[in-house]
């Protein structure tokens, strides 16, 4: 007989914490929550201080019956769920079925599983924070009013399936608000001036800046072809040389939305399985008997503050101080500013030991484990370290009245640099890269090798990517840490959105979902509206609000907007579309059809017929393989889209860079428009003729 029993949620967890609590501890596993609202109905008496009515889950009977045996042989049990919101209501819901006192010493939290950190963690136990609780059960009371009253109405205007949600009604309203910026993006036509010059033997590049009255913005060729008119010779004076040293500081360790986003721009990850892959490093990975068995390799991944404890900062300073040297060491944590929004209530995301590194950790990691292993250790790491130091040159070079301005930069000491750089969403270069100056002084004489003027035209703003969607959830406070990555799940999964290269794109039916949400609940598309409600719920959370009346305070509305809503929203008809074409299998004619993931082709003769096909865009290029057929864009089976011949399969041309109509003006092959950091670059698929990138 055990004299303590410890519940967590994960088995791989309660096998780790059992082997550091030793003999008199039992632990074992809840398998996540045991009591839930249920699923076939609300759940919530909205005429009774909006009682919820929770039941045990289906398939938990078993796991909650072992459980209250357990308890009984035990003498004391705590509950030791995730130090969150969720992991607080879970431990709730566990004291209620088995009737432990909630305000006695019986909740533990830790932040990693670590054997210090968990036997540090058991000397601290405390009553269930009730303020916590709240604030996790009036999210999801809130969230079962909203989606189970907005989704059976679409089931019945719409189509079957379809859901409404808070946070993934913001998320899908700002990517159809995008994709209607995109629409309406009406380009505007500027130019610049590029010039090579030579200094001595060594050349550079400048770029036109003005006249020596003013800064000057190129808005047409007339305007460009007076500044050339008054560019007089070869020669430029050097008018001004400003050097500076400037300092760049390392960002802060990971947060929850930071790891996604960065997971999502170096590792090409998606949200959910970032946060995947960060369980498993939590939860404990097994190093073998000689390196400790199972041990936690990462702090608690669901945190939205980028504080970090003493002790992992002091073993931080030792360890970059051995193997990087005094000068690589700060007593001043390089940290950001803590958000507003931020309840800081944990760490941020680190390993729990900077002594493993991630070199050491090959054998015991899957690749995925490893990668993202990787970038914590390295960004944790350079968060301690000293700021970088690059030297800075800006020089006028003046013809006239004209001035040309040239820039260059030279990293003088790397600092974090030489462990880690954050990535950007923006895709160039990296702007600490060397690009250095020939020396130069005021009253030099440099030449121009080329002016040559180019003209441009402004790009409508970005589709989301994961990791821009995420951040900016984030920056206007909608969600919280652990609801981004289902979030994005739910939208995809819904079908009314779809990833093209990587870049979310609105479906047909999530506009038509969008358009009833936004008609009939303003309030739940709206963002300020969502960011107050979300405020409410954290100050529920510190305990300045019940929370009874801030639901109360929403539902009244809502339920107006309710009522007004089965009355006035009409049925949408989704109606095939005659698709200009006989199926091939029996005769009759092709419809296109809505579906989960847009427009498809289908047999009007359906269920006779299940012939279907997808939708096939022409981009008006012959194809160079057979001469006959024409170039196609398609999809494979991960949404990728490629190219290849409509007459396929007797024609087996494939590419997956986007052919254009006309040939190479050095060969005669065919050119293809190539993705690369700068943008699209227009290629020779047989020689070395490339053009200039486009963004």
């Amino acid at each position: 007989m055990s004299d303590y029993l410890v519940i967590v949620e994960s088995p791989a967890k309660a096998k780790t914490i059992e082997r550091y609590l030793g003999k008199k501890y039992k632990v074992k596993a809840s398998v996540g929550h045991v009591r839930d609202l249920p699923r076939s109905q609300t759940g919530i008496d909205t005429e009774n201080n909006y009682e919820p009515r929770y039941i045990t889950i289906r398939g938990k009977g078993p796991i909650l019956q072992e459980l209250k045996t357990a308890a009984k042989k035990a003498k004391k049990i705590y509950l030791a769920a995730d130090p969150d919101r969720e992991g607080e209501a879970i431990a709730w819901h566990l004291a209620t079925a088995l009737n432990i006192d909630i305000e006695s010493d019986c909740r533990v939290v830790f932040n990693e599983i670590t054997k210090d950190a968990i036997k540090e963690s058991f000397k601290h136990p405390r009553p269930i924070d009730l303020d916590l609780v709240d604030a996790q059960q009036a999210r999801r009371i809130l969230d079962r009013l909203v989606g189970y009253n907005i989704s059976p109405l679409l089931w019945k205007k719409v189509k079957k399936g379809l859901s409404a949600g808070r946070v993934q009604s913001i998320a899908l309203r700002l990517i159809i608000d995008r994709e209607n910026e995109i629409k309406n993006f009406e380009p505007e036509e500027y130019w610049s001036i590029d010039g090579s010059f030579e200094k001595g033997a060594k050349s550079f590049d400048a770029n036109f800046y003005g006249l020596t009255t003013d800064k000057v913005k190129l808005a047409n060729e007339q305007q460009v072809n007076d500044i050339l008119n008054k560019i007089k010779g070869e020669d430029f004076e050097v008018a001004k040389v400003l050097k500076r040293e400037r300092k760049r500081n390392a960002a802060p360790s990971f947060t929850t939305s930071s790891l996604q986003q960065e997971a999502a721009r170096k590792l090409n990850f998606r949200a959910k399985k970032t946060m995947m892959l960060a369980q498993q490093l939590y939860e404990g990975i097994d190093l073998g008997k000689k390196a400790g068995g199972i041990v936690g390799l990462i702090t608690y991944m669901r945190t939205d503050s980028t504080r970090i404890s003493e002790t992992a900062k002091k073993e931080a300073f030792e360890y970059i101080l051995e193997n990087y040297g005094e000068e690589y060491t700060t007593p001043v944590t390089q940290q950001a500013k803590k958000s507003e929004k931020a309840q800081d209530a944990h760490e941020a995301i680190r390993p729990t030991s900077t002594l493993r590194h991630p070199d050491t950790m090959k054998t015991v990691l899957s690749r995925d484990q490893l990668r993202l292993y990787r970038l914590i250790w390295e960004r944790f790491i350079a968060s301690q370290m000293a700021s970088a130091v690059l030297d800075t040159v800006t020089a006028d070079l003046q013809n006239g009245d004209v001035l040309f301005r040239a820039t260059g930069s030279q990293v003088k000491f790397p600092g974090f640099m030489k462990v880690y750089i954050e990535g950007s969403d923006d895709q160039k270069e990296d702007k600490s890269k060397d690009k250095l100056l020939p020396l130069m002084e005021k009253g030099d004489i440099v030449k121009s090798l080329e002016i040559e003027p180019k003209q441009h035209f402004t790009q409508p703003p970005p589709r989301f990517s994961e990791a821009r969607l995420v951040k900016t959830l984030e920056e206007l406070g909608i969600g919280r840490p652990s609801t981004y990555a289902p979030t994005l799940d739910t939208i995809q999964k819904r079908g009314y959105v779809t990833l093209e290269t990587k870049r979310f794109v609105p479906t047909e039916l999530g506009e038509i979902v969008h358009s009833l949400v936004f008609e009939f609940f303003p309030g739940i598309v709206n963002i300020e509206f969502t960011v107050k409600m979300e405020q409410d719920l954290d100050l529920i959370e510190d305990g300045q609000k019940k929370w009874v009346e801030v639901i109360d305070k929403f539902y009244q509305g809502f339920e107006k907007d309710l009522r007004h809503a089965e009355v006035a929203m009409e049925k949408v008809e989704i109606k095939d579309e005659p698709a200009g074409e006989d199926c091939e299998l029996c005769g009759n004619p092709m419809v296109y059809k809505l579906g989960r993931y847009g427009k498809f082709m289908a047999c009007s003769n359906f269920p006779e017929c299940r012939n279907t096909k997808a939708i096939v865009k022409e981009i008006g290029v012959k194809c160079p393989t057979c001469k006959e057929g024409e170039i196609v864009e398609r999809k494979s089976k991960t949404k990728r889209i490629f190219f290849g011949c409509n007459r396929y399969p007797e024609c087996d041309f494939v590419s997956w860079d986007k052919p254009i109509s006309r040939p190479c003006p050095k060969c005669e092959e065919m050119l293809v428009e190539k993705k690369i950091k700068k943008g699209v670059q227009i290629q020779c698929t047989s020689c070395d003729y490339k053009e200039e990138p486009t963004q």
